[in-house]
């Protein structure tokens, strides 16, 4: 099987898995209506799918580093949908929370081990990871679309059919682990070769955190916040969180291609500098020009997006599932632990006051990058390929 077929497989394998990411936020506004839960409630439904993927992302990483674990991505494909699947149907708020945390968990555990082999796809470089990565977010960006077609049939009762890419995604991760077999002969996978450089990787997993709080309160609430700002029925708001998650999908490519021109580093700062300017635009900007700032924030937002996961292995070459279980999890998911805060504070004053600290977390990010030097990628050999 060809390199570039088996990152087709993990690109697409990865798409049907973070659906269940930007399902949640997606669900929000129904939880809302049909449910009249209040925005620090809603909020706690993103907590619960984040809180305990940040926790555990790590400890999978962890075991990624010292044992071949393919088995894991088309079980954890199966735990994200079920979890979300069931979000809709169960009676209670304890319930519901569980079952978006089993959602989380699932796509914890995909995370270190799909990075792995994308890396080793790859051979280390910035272009490759940058398909693997948009996989993830054209899920994001399909969520809002499925979330809205599945429960437009039948309200929250209807949440078991988005089940339905789980069991797509979980056949085509089962194939990419076949094809793939990334693992050496004593089944540890491989590593590289190269001294960890943990205070930079501290500075970069800071700036990951800045950003992913940033993305997490805008999935959570842009949906809500556009439809208060410009008027218009729940299409306005599912429009805008299209909007949000499709950006990124041109991000992250360019952000690969450009990366490969003028560096890791010089490109995620200058990106940062946009999203920064972009986040302004969303909260202060008036009328249906919100669509073209929630686009650029978007875009900005998800040029680092794939560099933050090879800058992260490069700085710690020897323990790549933690570092991809960091950059690409931990620090994505933490920012759902600022969710509630923000929550609380729109019910207590308006939904743009909740927002407007968003605009200086980009900044932030930039400052904590500031002197770090490129690390030399660690560029991986040719995965072994099955046997005929």
């Amino acid at each position: 099987m060809s390199r570039n077929r088996s990152l087709t497989l993990l690109s697409l394998g990865h798409a049907c898995v973070d659906v269940y990411q930007g399902a949640v936020a997606a669900l929000v506004p129904y939880f809302v209506a049909e449910r009249a839960y209040s925005y620090a409630a809603a909020s706690g439904v993103v907590l619960a799918a984040s809180l305990l993927s940040s926790v555990v992302q790590p400890l999978f990483g962890a075991l990624t580093d010292r044992w071949a674990m393919p088995w894991l991505l088309p079980l954890s494909a199966l735990a994200a949908g079920s979890g979300v699947a069931l979000s809709g149907v169960v009676g209670s708020y304890p319930l519901t929370l569980a079952a978006v945390a089993v959602s989380g968990i699932g796509v914890a555990a995909y995370h270190p081990e799909a990075a792995r082999a994308a890396r080793t796809v790859a051979s280390g470089g910035n272009s490759g990871m940058g398909w693997f990565s948009l996989g993830g977010n054209v899920g994001f960006a399909l969520a809002p679309l499925l979330v809205a077609a599945v429960i437009a049939t039948g309200g929250l009762r209807a949440s078991p059919l988005l089940v339905v890419p789980a069991v797509a995604g979980a056949a085509l991760c089962a194939a990419a682990v076949r094809a793939l077999r990334v693992r050496t002969p004593a089944g540890r996978p491989t590593e590289g070769s190269g001294s960890d450089d943990w205070p930079s990787f501290l500075r970069l997993s800071g700036a990951v955190v800045c950003r992913s709080v940033v993305f997490v309160g805008l999935s959570a609430f842009v949906s809500l916040y556009v439809r208060e700002r410009v008027g218009g029925a729940d299409v306005a708001g599912t429009a805008a969180l299209c909007v949000l998650y499709a950006g990124g999908a041109v991000g992250t490519v360019l952000g690969g291609r450009l990366a490969d021109r003028y560096g890791r580093l010089a490109v995620v700062r200058r990106a940062y500098a946009l999203t920064g300017l972009a986040v302004a635009g969303v909260v202060l900007v008036p009328g249906p020009a919100v669509y073209l700032f929630v686009a650029l924030t978007s875009a900005a937002l998800y040029v680092p997006f794939s560099l933050h996961v090879t800058l992260g292995q490069d700085f710690l070459p020897g323990r790549v599932g933690t570092a991809s279980g960091v950059t690409l999890g931990l620090t994505v998911s933490v920012g759902g632990l600022a969710a509630p805060a923000l929550g609380a504070l729109a019910d207590t004053t308006s939904l743009r006051t909740a927002l407007a600290p968003l605009i200086i977390l980009p900044a932030l990010s930039g400052l904590l990058l500031r002197g770090l030097r490129d690390p030399a990628p660690e560029r991986q050999s040719t995965p072994c390929l099955p046997a005929r």
